[in-house]
Order: structure tokens, then sequence, then C-alpha cells
């Protein structure tokens, strides 16, 4: 190209506007977006559980497959009982009734008050009685008279067979005027009879209403305290058909506990063996007394078969009430001060025969080595064992085992209900 070309080019292009290429910018997706925010999401989350899960096996990881709970020799005091439930009454008590009928007058006690033998608690209105007795009085005077002429009539009438006879024996008069005369003797002698009859029934009449007023004033047959008062004052008794109870009176100084015990365990009862029971209000406070009674007619209650077991305990203080609920304990068999152990560290071993030869006890020493041993068993129940023989005071024995997972669930539920976590070695 020749240089005149070459310019004329160069001005063209020069004058020639230059095109802009403008670059716009990729916006991403929605989907792409959301993806992104759930992986900025998730990645803590991730590293929680991976930092939660490196800590537990660095934790937990070293400790052995199985670990064992036990439990020192202690000293304390030890009974083997039978437990039974069981109400509180008076040993002794009686209902002071009325033996007639009428208006109750007056009743001179309340509910608590004590009373001594022979107090007088009540009076039953006697005006009815009283006017009974006034009329077996006249009647009985009324047959005395009656009484004194029919003596005189029997008098006559002997006079007259004794003038009869003299006549007679005259030939004055027949013998028939005589017979008339010893019948008319008779007869007056069976009236006389028959008054004095009617004299002493009348004279019991009148006895039996002079008692029946008696009855009127109602007195305490013992001494105690009145625990029941179902009679009111102006109420109207009716002893006719059965005696009404006015007052019932209590000796609250002695106690009897009647417990109810199973037909599996009356068989362990003795009489005389000691038994004591607690209340609901007082937990902690004991009643001794000792089994005097086994009632062999039982109670059968939805099929079950209780029998009464009866106890005494004095009550001096006042503080035992009718039927206040007991808890009752039949002691087999205690001892006080003798090395103790839980009776789930206790394994028996039976003979062919199935009966218990030896017991065994697993014992922990302080370095961690662990050793069965025979020991010898006193007494035990469902929580406790006494060792007679073969356990000194201190030593640990293992009481149960169990896997490291369970033991620290059952810590874990243990310490959300606030309780005291055994110790494991």
């Amino acid at each position: 190209m020749s240089k005149m070309a070459k310019a004329a080019h160069q001005d063209t292009a020069a004058n020639t506007p230059t095109a802009k290429v403008t670059v716009i910018p990729k916006t991403p997706s929605p989907l792409r977006r959301k993806r992104r925010s759930r992986l900025w999401l998730a990645a803590p989350i991730l590293l929680a559980l991976l930092g939660a899960g490196y800590y537990a096996w660095s934790q937990y990881g070293a400790q052995p497959a199985t670990a064992i709970l036990t439990q020192a020799v202690t000293r304390g005091d030890i009974e083997n009982s039978v437990t039974a439930v069981g109400t509180l009454d008076a040993v002794k008590s009686v209902d002071a009734g009325a033996q007639v009928s009428g208006q109750l007058k007056s009743l001179h006690v309340a509910i608590g008050d004590r009373v001594t033998e022979n107090q007088l608690v009540a009076e039953i209105d006697p005006a009815s009685i009283e006017n009974r007795i006034e009329i077996d009085q006249a009647e009985l005077a009324y047959l005395e008279a009656q009484l004194v002429s029919k003596k005189a009539q029997l008098v006559l009438k002997d006079a007259n067979v004794e003038r009869q006879r003299s006549l007679v024996s005259a030939r004055s008069a027949s013998q028939s005027t005589l017979d008339q005369a010893i019948a008319d003797h008779a007869a007056a002698e069976a009236d006389v009879q028959a008054v004095e009859a009617q004299i002493r029934k009348q004279k019991a009449t009148l006895a039996g209403d002079q008692v029946d007023l008696g009855y009127t004033k109602i007195y305490a047959p013992m001494a105690g305290t009145i625990v029941d008062n179902p009679a009111k004052e102006g109420q109207t008794l009716n002893a006719n058909q059965t005696t009404p109870t006015i007052v019932t009176i209590a000796d609250l100084s002695t106690m009897t506990v009647k417990a109810q015990v199973s037909e599996a365990d009356v068989g362990k009862l003795k009489i005389g063996m000691d038994a004591y029971f607690t209340l609901l209000g007082q937990p902690g406070k004991r009643f001794a007394g000792k089994l005097r009674q086994i009632e062999p007619k039982p109670d059968t209650e939805n099929n079950v078969v209780l029998y009464y077991a009866l106890f005494d305990v004095p009550n001096p203080t006042g503080e035992l009430m009718m039927s206040m609920s007991a808890q009752v304990f039949f002691v087999e068999a205690a001892a006080s001060d003798v090395l103790l152990v839980p009776s789930a560290a206790v394994h028996m071993h039976d003979d062919v025969a199935g009966k218990p030869t030896r017991a065994q006890v697993t014992v922990v020493s302080p370095s961690g080595a662990s050793e069965t041993r025979d020991v010898e068993i006193g007494i035990r129940n469902r929580v406790s064992a006494e060792i007679v023989s073969g356990l000194d005071e201190g030593e640990k024995v293992v009481v149960d085992t169990g896997s490291a997972g369970n033991r620290g669930n059952d810590a874990g539920t243990g310490s959300r209900r606030g309780m005291r976590m055994p110790r494991f070695f």
C-alpha cells in the first residue's frame, strides 16, 4: 500500500468512533443462594456434634466395662419382724344404758369427762314409776285388810266346828250339821291362804317397781372416760325391746392394739413375743407391748384371710386415742451393736436337697483386689444381714455390679431426683 493510502486509512480510523464493550456480572439463582445458606447453618451444628462426641469418648472411653458397688461393714441394730396394720381400742369399755322406759330428765356428764365408779351420770323421769308404786302400796293395804277379815271368819268357823262337835256328841245336832261346819272352816282357811298369796304377789310387784325407780338413776359401772353419748336430754327412751345406750365409758389408761395379720404370717407369731407399733403422726416413737392373744376366727376381705393379733400398751399420758391407725411390728428376733452388711451382698449356696448350707460375700481389699469369703449369718431381713463371723468392721463388700453405661444413666437419674449417689470403685 502506498503511503498516501495508509495515511488516508489512518485518518478514517481516527475519525470513526470506538465501540465500548460493557461486561454485565452474572447473578446467582435463588436455589443456589438457599443451598449456600444451609451449608453455613449446618457447619456449626456439625462442629458441635463432633466436639461432644470427642468429649464423651475422652471421658468415658477409658473406663472399664463393669463397675463394682461396695459398702463397708458397719455396726448397728437389726431385727426381723412381721409387719401388720392395726387400730387402737380401749382395753375395757362398757355401755351404760337405761333399764326402764321414760324421758331422759338430766345428763350430768359430757364426752371427755372422767368418771369414777358408781358416779351418777344421768336421770330418767321417775313420775310414772312413782305412780305405780303408789298404786302397789294401796293394793297391798287393801289385801292386808282383807286378810284380817278372812282370819276373823276363820276364827268364827273354827268355833262353830267345836260347837257342832259338842252338840253331835250330846246328840243335840245331826252329823250333817257338823260336816257343814267343818267344810265352812276349810273354806275359810283357803280364803286366808288366798289373800296371803295375793299379798305376797303384791309385795313382789311393789319391790319390782321400787327397783325400777332405782333404775331411773344411772350410775357409772366402772371408772373411766366418757367416749360416747348417743342419748340427749329430753329424749324418750324405750327399754321394752332393747336397752338404749346413754353413755359409753372406756378405760383409756391401757390401750389394746388389734392388728390384722395375713394367714401367711400368722404362723410366725407366738404368744408373749415382743411387739411394738408406731403412729402416723409420730413415726419415730415406739409403743411396746407383748402379744397376748390371737383370735381364732379370721376376717375375710376380698378373698384375703386376716387374723387379729392383740397386745396391750400403757397410756399414762393419754396420747393414744381410740381408732388410731398403727403400723405394727411383731419381733421374731433382734440384736444390737452387731456387724451388718446389705442383704444383697450375701449369696447363699444350697445343698442337693435345696437347703442353704453356707453364705458367701465378696470382699474388696484397699488395693482393689477381690476375694470370695465364707461368713456366718445371724439375723437377716430384706435390708441387712448380721455377720456373726468372717468379716471385720470397715471391710468393704461387693453389693452389686453393673455396666458403665447403665451406671451413667442411673447416676443421671439419681442426680435429677436429688438422690445421694453411691461411690463406685
